[in-house]
């Protein structure tokens, strides 16, 4: 239960700090560097616990990995997924403390690309990041910095990615924002939701082969 409760707290943290720079100030520096030092932050301090998954994506790699079990697979993903929603539901509460007539937050979208080049992008911004995560926690030895490399790679998928989808790489982080705000965002979320795992599994394929007698 420890595992579910620190996914669900480090989902809540990703996504209310994330989307909620992503909110107050839509600068792509800014945002990436808050979706970064947050994986950095949570990683720090609820790794031990869970590994930090905070992502499906994630998860579903370490599982086809072999890392983890498909009960604790489903328990990480439902804690991500409520622990999203609950981060969303917060930036939802303290956006309309502001005022404003439209309340946006951070929905990933098409943007100005194709679907398919939307998904593309997805893909591969996916498989990068899942691929470092999965080299540098292969071994004990890489644990101290392990926080640091996956939380500058966050970052600078994110410096590609928001102006062209703004960037998901994580279900659980496009579901919660696409079902409060609703409308197109809600129409696009299912892309967000099928390119990061693909890609993510992707990246696991390709890891197990390429270190498979290493």
């Amino acid at each position: 239960m420890k595992k579910y409760i620190a996914e669900f707290i480090g989902t809540f943290t990703l996504v209310l700090f994330g989307t909620g720079v992503a909110v107050i100030t839509g600068n792509i520096v800014a945002i990436a560097l808050a979706f970064g030092l947050a994986i950095i932050a949570s990683a720090y301090v609820i790794g031990d616990i869970s590994g930090c998954h905070v992502n499906p994506a994630v998860s579903l790699a370490m599982l086809i990995d072999k890392r983890m079990t498909v009960k604790d697979f489903i328990g990480y993903v439902v804690s991500q997924i409520l622990g999203a929603i609950a981060g969303s539901a917060t930036l939802l509460f303290i956006a309309k403390q502001l005022k404003i007539d439209e309340v946006i937050l951070g929905a990933n979208t098409f943007g100005k690309l194709t679907m398919i080049g939307a998904f593309v992008v997805e893909l591969i911004l996916t498989f990068i990041f899942i691929y470092t995560v999965l080299g540098v926690t292969k071994d004990k030895e890489k644990s101290n910095i392990a926080p640091i490399v996956i939380g500058l790679t966050l970052t600078f998928v994110h410096l590609f990615g928001v102006g062209l989808t703004g960037t998901s790489v994580n279900p659980a982080r496009s579901l919660a924002p696409a079902l409060l705000q609703g409308g197109e965002a809600l129409k696009q979320v299912w892309l967000f939701i099928v390119a990061p795992l693909a890609g993510g599994g992707l990246a696991a394929i390709v890891f197990k082969f390429l270190n498979s007698n290493k």
